[in-house]
């Protein structure tokens, strides 16, 4: 105890003073601190002052008074009815002694128990019985015996004792002289017994007389009186009573007023001072229900605030307090719209459920009441939503009459959420709670009809999830339910109505059924009709109603529809006032019912109405508006088909050209020009995690450089400059692996962290920026220094930041990472599992349907498996699988982590379980996951990149597939998941024949985007960082333009699909379909190379299904050892360059040309490097393949045609000349020409493509050929044989009556060769070519007078086209990194538009190119069909085979040469 608290042991009146004085010190210093202890000092201190002050003295009355207030105080803190007991003693012990024993012990002592009570009042009332009238004493003993019997009833709840205190105390009011000090609190004691006979009785009489004693005591009580609060307080009270009965505002304002004077005369720290503002805060309540002012309501969210804000923690009325204050503030928000009040509304009501006990009467309401609170908030957090209304639905008992009420309100929750996230499991739980909410609901009950119509939702949801229409069925009938229960002239008919309609609205989508739609529009015409003008709705039914007539006018093409449903829409338009919010979307629903009426009639101003108002739409719309976008995409639709009709089109781009026009419109010197600039770099970013474009990267770094570079030091944007290009760095360095981009990171992200203050709410994300680094750098370094920095700088990322933030996710996700970096380095378990938790917690945070929830998952997923790896727990293997399924198949966002987590499940399970058939659903998902990667909206050049980090896939799924005997499907995914490019392009040159005849419009507008994006696709380059920023928005505003095409292209394809007999146009075909398009004669030959296996499928014409013939003796090793073995001897031999070395083993062949021989390096048994190539490939691919078609050797002397087979060799196989290949040094030669005539095609779709389609070809249309000889092109060696094939050629032409055109040397230019391709059907391009690995479409033949670029080609739809001899080197051989693409310039040639092409795979050789030439075109025109000079390439494969065999003839006597010439192919 503090010397001050110490209590002198000696008695003097200066003692007694001291004790007093200290005692109430503490008391007052009580009221600040609220400290228990100081109470119980001062209450001991003042005891012990009264006990030494004098019967008699000045101050002992005062004291006692003091004492009093302490014990009361003490009593209500602690709840202990003794220190009450002690109140009341102190309070009446009178200032002077009377006989001793007969008046007062037994206040103090023995009104402790019942017994000792009773015995009390019979006591006091003997003494007031021996009290004569007149004495002294009286007053104070009636108000003794009052005292007593109003406890005794308090107790009993006795009205005679009532009645008895009631006479007892008026007694003591009327011997009270006037003046005594008494007098105020007797009459307040007397209004308390009558206090308790109103609440009994509710007489209004008793409530009067109590209002009139309370006055007189409030008047009688002098200011500065310790008791006058309190009675201003009770006063207040009993006038709120009164005002409650008789809805007396003047008495309100009284209660206000009093309770006001309470509140503010009790001073701060008293225990009462809560209760007053309590009473303040309902009076002041009463008045705002009156009047409705929000002044008047925020004084009662002030007053509330202020007393909850007072109340000591703990106080057992804190929750009924933070209650009323939640009420007040959900009142300002329903009337305001303040989200501010919402959440503070929120956390109070949160925290009020904290302080409630299970189990709590109130309980329940508390909970609805944050449930629909959190329901409102925007956005709304539905887990908690869910989590809350669930609690209240299992405290609800099963017989609760709101137990209906609360399974609806958690239905509209789960109903909610579904909206955002189509959750099945929300659907189906939410389906079932409805039904036995409906279920509890009385017939009868007002409910039932709204009920009924949320059943209707979840059934409509769950139809469309399901594709199930009785589920849609289900709902009409409830809707219509909800009708019959709602009585004619019901003020929610209307509404019932609506509901309906909108059912029938869903089930028409479902079914297409013209009679649904013809009741859905006699519903909304109802619903329109009973809805008055002026109401609210009234637009939106109208609206609603044109949209269903626009639909029905679909169906039935009746323009009278689509009149009414422009008239609809444009009186919803009139009905709208000006300025309101909905006008935008009234105008974005009139224009495209305007253009499809133009569309119909062909009258231009329907048009120009819907573009203006289309453009009055946007110009309405902010552009933070969600609807922003889309309307503005409307417009550009419009735009364009306007351009179509007058030339005008003008197209905004999005957040991209935004960005850069603001760049490019802030003046230099502008303060906000480095947070512009830095803005900038923001989307660039996150399209670069999207197609890996390095060029985004560029960009995005010298924006944050020159963002740097102009921002003064120590300003307040330098750190979020730096830590965006740290993150750059950090990205640039996880491409590069250079150790110099990591470090520069590091030492810009540390500068961030020490420029930004400790207490920054940017601190968090800073540290895990610098975590992520630090992994970086371990990674890189492998020092454990970093990697310890890593976890120590995470884990005090995850400390500074909340769970809600939006970062939480990835910063656990960066915490695990390096946890697990440490695991897989030094194997500690504690590492792994907190690893696992960390990812679990992410995944928890992440909102369902977030982009970033694939990434989180494939993380987690690589967590199981190194504990898998490490404890061999099947438990943690079967959570790897399963993971990374979730993963794989998550709904949206980028589908690069989704194919990571496809490839890593379905090797898991070829390790873990080969024989599942869950690793044809991995492989499926791989398949489909590859073609979004690849996308009509980006570049040709953009598609190639993205295809080199899966090229590999569909083989290793094709090799799965025939390893589980499944070799359709495997077939199938090869077809759908190689040459995705060509395809695409084919795609778009795809014939509408059928299609033109059903839609002629349709066909049309197909046609037209497909020549849109083939353009787009082709010619789009990509910026740079060396680019103007007008030169960038101009690009980015072309690659807008593409995605529009993109995403235009795919509605129309929907359109088409959506027509009876067209649901599979321009579908991958499926392997049943394949066989149906078959040439009639011969074999396609479909070769999968992967790492574990090798295998061929041979499709037939008049075969079920595909023959599949295993290759064991085959391995992708030896085929990737046989491709690099010959392209070493192709360059080391320079026989990728027509005009280089050629190869011969004859010393007779003349240089003259520039030719000269070179010996090949010889193996023991005498072959050459080429010759043991083709061997291994006739002995261990070819032959088994012909072995197992039974086709056998041509004799000599045979006049048989050969069979053909078509090649569709795969993987590094593609660069591997199946058609020559053989035995050639031996006493029995043998290759493939004895067998069969070779051709290649890059897909069997493509060569089934070319079947189906043979029927519309009409040869004469554009027939002829051209030719071009280059022997001198710029950068190429000169080849003089060109000339001569091609005038030897041309000859032979002009002989036979052909129509030829031949351009020579600097005669043909790109221009002139395009164009002229376009007259012709067949041309001859005898010349130098290069292969561009890197760009495939710049891969060009070159010409004197520059190059003609694969791109160039591609673009022009050469109609008719036929025949394509590529007398040139490396036509025919593709990207090393893109074997499946088939990106070389046959293939080029084949999606251009020719039917078959003669290519080559490396240097023909210029001296034996003219006689394979000449031979070749010799036997076209002696076998085709070239009537009315046209020329016909149909036999071009017989033709090469009947050259090269005629080439093998004159150097006979040396065969192995015809091998080394045989390398042209047809495809």
């Amino acid at each position: 105890m503090d010397s001050e608290s110490h209590v002198p042991a000696d008695t003097t009146e200066d003692n007694h003073d001291t004790l007093f004085k200290k005692g109430k010190d503490l008391m007052d210093r009580y009221k600040i601190s609220h400290s228990l202890a100081d109470l119980s000092m001062a209450i001991s201190l003042i005891e012990r002052a009264v006990e030494l002050t004098p019967e008699g003295h000045k101050d002992r009355k005062s004291r006692l008074r003091h004492l009093s207030v302490a014990f009361k105080s003490r009593a209500k803190c602690t709840g202990n009815l003794e220190d009450a007991h002690k109140a009341i003693s102190a309070r009446r012990r009178p200032p002077v002694s009377t006989t001793p024993g007969t008046l007062h012990p037994y206040l103090d002592e023995r009104t402790r128990g019942p017994e000792a009570l009773a015995e009390a009042v019979a006591l006091s009332g003997r003494t007031v019985g021996l009290t004569p009238k007149g004495h002294s004493e009286r007053p104070s003993r009636l108000s003794e015996l009052g005292t007593l019997l109003q406890s005794l009833y308090e107790r009993d709840a006795d009205p005679e004792v009532l009645s008895e205190a009631i006479r007892a105390r008026r007694g003591a009011v009327i011997v009270t002289p006037k003046g005594d000090a008494e007098k105020p609190s007797r009459l307040s004691e007397l209004a308390t017994s009558l206090q308790s006979l109103y609440e009994r009785t509710q007489d209004p009489a008793v409530l009067s007389e109590i209002i009139q004693f309370r006055r007189r005591a409030v008047a009688l009580t002098a200011k500065g009186d310790a008791e006058k609060p309190s009675r201003l307080s009770e006063l207040g009270t009993s006038l709120q009573s009164l005002y409650e009965r008789t809805q007396d505002p003047e008495v309100l304002s009284e209660a206000i007023q009093f309770r006001r004077r309470a509140a503010t005369l009790t001073p701060k720290g008293d225990a009462e001072k809560p209760f007053r503002l309590s009473n303040l805060g309902t009076s002041l309540h009463s008045r705002y229900e009156r009047t409705g002012d929000l002044e008047v309501l925020n004084e009662v969210i002030e007053v509330r605030r202020r007393t909850a804000d007072i109340a000591p923690e703990g106080h057992a009325k804190m929750p009924i307090w933070l209650e009323l204050l939640a009420s007040s503030l959900w009142s300002i928000y329903i009337r305001t719209q303040d989200p501010e009040s919402l959440v503070e509304c929120i956390r109070v009501r949160r925290r009020t459920i904290e302080l409630t006990l299970e189990g709590h009467a109130e309980m329940l309401s508390r909970l609805d009441n944050l449930g629909t609170a959190l329901m409102a908030q925007d956005p709304c957090d539905l887990p908690e939503v869910i989590s809350t209304r669930r609690r209240a639905v299992r405290l609800t008992s099963e017989d609760h009459p709101s137990l209906a009420s609360r399974l609806t309100a958690l239905t509209v929750s789960l109903l909610t959420r579904l909206n955002q996230d189509n959750s099945a499991e929300d659907n189906d739980e939410g389906i079932a709670l409805q039904r036995r909410a409906i279920a509890l609901t009385p017939e009868g009950d007002a409910e039932m009809p709204g009920r009924l119509e949320i059943l209707s939702c979840l059934l409509i949801f769950q139809s469309g999830r399901t594709g199930d229409p009785e589920g849609a069925s289900e709902a009409i009938r409830s809707e219509r339910r909800a009708v019959e229960l709602t009585a004619n002239g019901h003020p929610d008919m209307p509404k019932r109505l609506n509901g309906l309609a909108l059912a029938l609205k869903f089930h028409l989508q479902m079914t297409n059924d013209l009679g649904t739609l013809d009741e859905h529009i006699s519903v909304q015409r109802k619903v329109i009709g009973l809805t008055p003008e002026g109401h609210d709705e009234l637009p939106l039914r109208v609206t609603r109603l044109g949209d269903a007539l626009s639909s029905r006018f679909e169906q039935t093409r009746d323009l009278a529809d689509l009149h009414e449903a422009i008239s609809a829409k444009e009186r919803a338009l009139e009905l709208t006032p000006k300025g309101h919010a909905e006008v935008p979307t009234l105008l974005s629903s009139l224009a495209p019912s305007l253009f499809s009426r133009f569309e119909r009639t062909g009258d231009y101003r329907d048009l120009t109405a819907a573009v203006s108002m289309q453009r009055r739409a946007v110009d309405l719309t902010p552009e933070s508006h969600d609807d922003f976008p889309e309307r503005l995409s409307t417009l550009g639709v419009l735009l364009g088909r306007q351009f179509e009709e007058n030339g005008d089109l003008n197209c905004l781009a999005e957040s991209m050209v935004a960005l850069q026009r603001v760049v490019e419109l802030t003046p230099e010197g502008h303060d906000k020009m480095p947070t512009r600039l830095n803005n900038l770099s923001l989307p660039l970013l996150s399209r670069l995690a999207r197609t890996g474009l390095r060029s985004d990267l560029d960009q995005a770094i010298s924006a944050q450089q020159r963002a740097v570079e102009l921002t003064a030091e120590g300003h307040t944007d330098m750190p979020d400059i730096l830590t965006n290009i740290g993150a750059s760095l950090g990205y640039k360095f996880r491409h590069t692996k250079d150790r110099d981009d990591v470090n520069v990171a590091l030492l810009v992200m540390r500068k961030a962290v020490a420029l930004t203050l400790e207490d920054s709410e940017d601190m968090g994300s800073r540290m895990h920026n610098l975590g992520a680094l630090l992994k970086s750098s371990f990674d890189i370094n492998g020092d454990i220094r970093d990697l310890a920095e890593a976890i120590s700088v995470s884990r005090r990322a995850v400390g500074l930041t909340p769970d809600s933030h939006a970062d939480m996710p990835l910063q656990l996700g960066n915490l695990g990472d390096s946890l697990q970096s440490r695991f897989e380095r030094l194997g500690g378990l504690d590492d792994i599992d907190e690893a696992i938790s960390m990812r679990e917690r992410a995944i928890g945070l992440t909102p369902e349907g977030h982009p970033m929830m694939a990434f989180q998952l494939l993380n987690l997923a690589s967590s199981f498996e190194a504990r898998f790896k490490h404890t061999g727990e099947s438990c943690d293997l079967a959570k790897a699988v399963s993971t990374l399924k979730s993963s794989a198949t998550y709904p949206g966002g980028n589908p690069r982590p989704r194919l990571s987590a496809a490839k890593e499940w379905a090797r898991l399970l070829e390790a873990s379980n080969p024989s599942s058939d869950e690793t044809l659903s991995a492989f499926d998902t791989i398949i489909r996951l590859v073609s979004l990667t690849v996308t009509l909206g980006q570049s040709l050049d953009e598609r190639f990149l993205q295809l080199q980090v899966s090229a590999s896939l569909p083989l290793e799924a094709a090799a799965a597939a025939f390893r589980l005997a499944r070799p359709d499907r495997g077939l199938e995914w090869l077809e759908q998941g190689r040459c995705l490019v060509w395809g695409q392009l084919i795609n778009l040159r795809a014939p509408l024949n059928d299609l033109r005849q059903h839609s002629s419009h349709l066909a049309n507008s197909i046609e037209e985007v497909s020549k849109q994006l083939e353009n787009a696709g082709a010619n789009r380059r990509t910026t740079h960082t060396e680019m103007s920023l007008s030169e960038k928005v101009s690009l980015e505003e072309e690659a807008r333009a593409h995605l529009s095409l993109a995403q235009r292209w795919d509605e129309l394809l929907a359109k088409v699909r959506a027509i009876a007999g067209f649901e599979s146009f321009l579908k991958p075909t499926p392997s049943h379909t394949l066989l149906q398009y078959l040439p009639r004669k011969g074999h396609v030959v479909v070769i999968n190379i992967d790492k574990n296996r090798c295998d061929a499928i041979v499709l037939s014409a008049g075969r079920d299904g595909p023959l599949h013939i295993p290759l064991p003796s085959f391995s992708l090793a030896t085929c990737e050892k046989y491709r690099q073995d010959l392209s070493s001897q192709l360059h080391f031999r320079n026989l990728r360059d027509r005009g280089g070395k050629v190869t011969v083993l004859s010393e007779n062949v003349s240089n003259a040309r520039g030719i000269r021989s070179a010996s090949l390096t010889l193996k023991k048994n005498g072959e050459t490097v080429v010759l043991r190539i083709l061997r291994g490939l006739w002995e261990d691919v070819v032959e088994p393949i012909l072995r197992s078609l039974c086709i056998p050797k041509k004799n000599k002397s045979s006049t048989t045609s050969l069979p053909r087979i078509w090649w569709c060799p795969t993987g590094p196989l593609s660069f591997l000349p199946l058609h020559a290949s053989g035995i050639y040094r031996s006493e029995s030669p043998e290759c493939v020409m004895d067998y069969a005539i070779s051709s290649y095609t890059p897909t069997v779709a493509a060569l089934a493509q070319r079947v189906r389609d043979s029927s519309s070809y009409n040869g004469m249309a554009n027939s002829g050929l051209f030719m071009t000889c280059q022997p001198r092109a710029l950068g190429g060696s000169y080849i003089p044989g060109t000339t001569k094939e091609v005038r030897s050629v041309y000859d032979l032409v002009v002989n036979a009556r052909v129509r030829v055109e031949k351009l020579e040397g600097s005669a043909a230019t790109p221009i002139k060769c395009l164009d002229s391709m376009e007259r012709h059907g067949s041309v001859h391009l005898a010349c130098h070519a290069s292969q561009d690995a890197t760009y495939p479409l710049k891969s060009r033949f070159l010409f004197h007078g520059g190059s003609l670029e694969l791109a160039d080609i591609v673009q022009r739809n050469l109609k008719n086209a036929d025949l394509a001899f590529l007398s040139a080197c490396q036509t025919s051989s593709g990207m090393r990194r893109l074997p499946d693409e088939a990106a070389h310039l046959a293939a080029g040639m084949l999606a251009a538009g020719y039917l078959r092409v003669v290519a080559t795979m490396w240097s023909i050789g210029d001296l034996h190119a003219p006689n394979v030439a000449t031979d070749f075109y010799r036997y076209l025109l002696d076998n085709g069909n070239h009537v009315g000079g046209g020329f016909d390439g149909a036999h071009a494969a017989h033709a090469l085979h009947h050259a090269i065999q005629q080439l093998r003839h004159k150097i006979i006597d040396i065969r192995p040469n015809a091998s080394q010439n045989a390398h042209r192919a047809t495809h």
